[in-house]
């Protein structure tokens, strides 16, 4: 053991010299400098197992079936950390299926935010919103002129509907009635997100579901239906 560390010590400060003398040619066996200092630094690296192997005493089998579970373990990791966006958008996929509403969010070519939403079994999309940090579920409504907030909702965002001026006129399933309008630090879905944004809330009892409307979708870049998925782009 001790001989051979000796031996691979002396081989790396030989490389180390060699290639800082053949610095200004740029070359080194044929091989450019940066090259053989890779080279340099996978032969003592490679050096050090052979003689961690050595000094281990196990047998050879032994030491061959814990290298290929190191080995393994290692590509593993390399493999998710490579493809960990592809597995972020399995994940999401999944929950999308799992849990209504749940926004699948993607980054298109450009960087911009790309989410999509399943349809409802009902012909309906909604989707789960954040509005100041609280997540809403809110049915997509084109026909909304602006995005309304029922009162229960308004007050998991942080609003107190006692204390808001019901005296906006709007029109509703159920009818006429009013409404208050408050601004929304943050307002997001998925990887969209908008700050103070204007909503509007409604009386309490007058608005079945938190609907996500127009002053909303359109600061998006475009959104379109495609069969069963509605997708809504940054």
């Amino acid at each position: 053991m001790g001989r051979l560390f000796w031996i691979v010590a002396a081989l790396v400060v030989a490389g180390l010299i060699v290639l800082v003398m053949a610095d200004s040619s740029g070359q080194v066996l044929g091989l450019d400098t940066d090259s053989f200092g890779y080279l340099i630094y996978l032969g003592a690296l490679g050096a050090l197992l052979a003689s961690g192997i050595l000094a281990s005493g196990q047998r050879f089998g032994q030491t061959v079936r814990t290298l290929a579970i190191w080995l393994l373990v290692i590509l593993v990791f390399m493999a998710g950390y490579e493809y960990r966006y592809e597995l972020q958008d399995v994940a999401n996929r999944v929950s999308g299926g799992i849990v209504p509403g749940s926004p699948l969010s993607a980054t298109d070519g450009d960087g911009r935010a790309i989410v999509t939403l399943r349809q409802r079994a009902d012909g309906h999309f909604e989707a789960n919103i954040d509005v100041n940090g609280s997540t809403i579920r809110a049915m997509v409504d084109t026909g909304a002129t602006s995005t309304v907030l029922t009162a229960a909702d308004a007050e998991r965002a942080g609003f107190d509907p006692s204390a808001l001026a019901f005296n906006i006129p709007v029109s509703t399933a159920n009818g006429t009635s009013t409404a208050a309008r408050v601004v929304a630090d943050e307002v997001a879905i998925g990887g969209i997100v908008r700050k103070n944004m204007p909503l509007l809330v409604a009386e309490s009892g007058r608005l079945e579901q938190s609907l996500l409307g127009m002053n909303f979708i359109g600061t998006l870049s475009g959104f379109d239906v495609r069969g069963d998925r509605l997708v809504l782009r940054d």
